[in-house]
């Protein structure tokens, strides 16, 4: 089974491409989306969250994020309890998703992770697929988004690997800027190139 990991810096059009891929016919595993399922209402999460961080509850009985993300931003410690809290969780949701790939002989699976480089997760996959759009483009999608603002944007960048450095430790780049018929063949030649050097696929990629 092979191991490519999707990776991206914020607003580079990550999410896009994990729904190409999806379409395509490959199993993806979605971090951020393991994220908000354990902190839905009856997720796995939701006691220990909200015994280390008090009153960020919804009444439906999940966490509020956006409250949640006000408690951790710009404090380096509340984030670290809470990625300790969240990252086992999200690690068991992972191995649960590889296993069931095995078990279906899935022979090519995704691992969407926006932190990938960051957490030594590529050292995991046998090839890395990276998003990458311009920055003036990045920053128009991501100030455009609900609740963002100049100041959010930059700490979140600044927890992030810079684009340039993601692009190069990857021979595998996928460029966003320039139209999704072009991201989308270009998502195609990476998988194609991926399935070329990794010789025991049996069949070709779509």
């Amino acid at each position: 089974m092979i191991l490519v990991g999707l990776t991206g810096s914020i607003g580079m059009g990550k999410s896009t491409a994990a729904q190409a891929l999806r379409r395509l016919g490959l199993p993806v595993h979605d971090a951020d989306a393991a994220v908000h399922r354990l902190l839905a209402p009856g997720g796995a999460a939701v006691a220990a969250v909200l015994a280390a961080f008090p009153g960020v509850g919804t009444a439906a009985g999940g966490i509020d994020r956006r409250a949640l993300g006000a408690r951790v931003f710009g404090d380096a410690v509340a984030l670290k309890r809470l990625e300790a809290i969240l990252h086992p969780r999200v690690r068991a949701a992972k191995r649960r998703f590889l296993a069931m790939a095995a078990r279906r002989r899935c022979r090519l699976v995704v691992l969407d992770v926006p932190l990938l480089y960051e957490t030594g997760g590529e050292r995991e996959c046998d090839a890395v697929l990276v998003v990458s759009a311009p920055a003036f483009l990045q920053r128009q999608r991501v100030l455009a988004r609900p609740g963002m603002t100049e100041a959010k944007f930059r700490d979140i960048l600044g927890k992030q690997l810079p684009d340039a450095e993601k692009r190069r430790r990857t021979r595998y780049v996928v460029p966003t800027g320039l139209g999704r018929r072009f991201s989308l063949d270009r998502l195609r030649a990476a998988l194609r190139a991926i399935d070329q050097r990794s010789g025991h696929l049996r069949r070709p990629l779509p």
